[in-house]
C-alpha cells in the first residue's frame, strides 16, 4: 500500500459502508433515484474520499479539517437512514447494521482528529 490513508482503518470502514450503502440503494424504487438513493450514496462515498484527501501529506490542522468534512458527511448518511426507514424503503435489520457502521467510524474519525491535536 503506497498511499497513507490507505493504512487508516477509518478509510478501510468508509469503504464498506460505501458498499454496503451502494448495495442497499439497488433495492431502493426507481422514483428515488435522483433524490434519496442519489444523496446517501454521495453522502457514503464522501466520508471516504474526505479522509483519503485530507491523509495527502498536508498539515495535522488540514487533515483535521477534511476528517470534520468526512464526519459530516458520516452524519449525513445516518439521516438519510432515518429518511429511508421512514419512507418504509429499509428494514430496521440494515438500518441498524448501518447505523451501527456509522457510529464506528463517527468515535473513529472522533478519536482519529483529537490524535491530531
Amino acid at each position: 500500500m503506497s498511499f497513507k490513508f490507505e493504512k487508516l482503518i477509518v478509510w478501510q470502514k468508509a469503504v464498506d459502508l460505501s458498499s454496503d450503502v451502494n448495495d442497499l440503494t439497488k433495492t431502493f424504487p426507481k422514483d428515488e433515484l435522483f433524490i434519496l438513493t442519489s444523496q446517501i450514496k454521495r453522502a457514503a462515498d464522501s466520508v471516504a474520499l474526505n479522509i483519503a484527501e485530507g491523509s495527502t501529506g498536508q498539515s495535522n490542522a488540514e487533515f483535521n479539517k477534511f476528517l470534520g468534512y468526512a464526519l459530516r458527511s458520516n452524519i449525513e448518511v445516518v439521516s438519510c437512514l432515518y429518511l429511508a426507514q421512514k419512507r418504509a424503503l429499509i428494514d430496521d435489520q440494515s438500518f441498524l447494521k448501518l447505523y451501527q457502521q456509522c457510529e464506528e467510524i463517527l468515535a473513529m474519525l472522533n478519536g482519529l482528529r483529537n490524535s491530531l491535536k
